[in-house]
């Protein structure tokens, strides 16, 4: 197959360095340090200082639950087992039946 043939069978998806590098991903690697989320310990008596994003991020994520929370306890029942059993009561009183079943012994 000729080079010109060759050029419109197969079209390169990555750039000629990423596929001499292997990876289209940034280089470097953050090494572990053994603290949580790599913060280290802060001296007795000092008090953390929070970033920007964090307030936003914990009332908006509890605001939402408990929005969520909410919406969901006072949905509307559409259940079609729930509607049935409210039409045939309505057409059993509508028609002077009884909606109660009576024990028998």
């Amino acid at each position: 197959m000729s080079m010109f043939a060759r050029s419109f069978t197969r079209t390169p998806f990555r750039k000629t360095v990423q596929l001499l590098r292997g990876s289209g991903h940034a280089e470097g690697y953050n090494q572990p340090t053994g603290y949580l989320f790599g913060e280290k310990p802060l001296p007795a008596g000092a008090k953390r200082v929070k970033e920007d994003w964090e307030s936003l991020f914990f009332y908006g994520f509890m605001g939402s639950m408990v929005l969520g929370t909410a919406v969901i306890y006072y949905k509307p029942d559409t259940n079609v087992h729930t509607w049935a059993y409210r039409e045939a009561k309505a057409r059993m009183e509508a028609r002077g039946e009884s909606v109660e079943y009576k024990k028998q012994e």
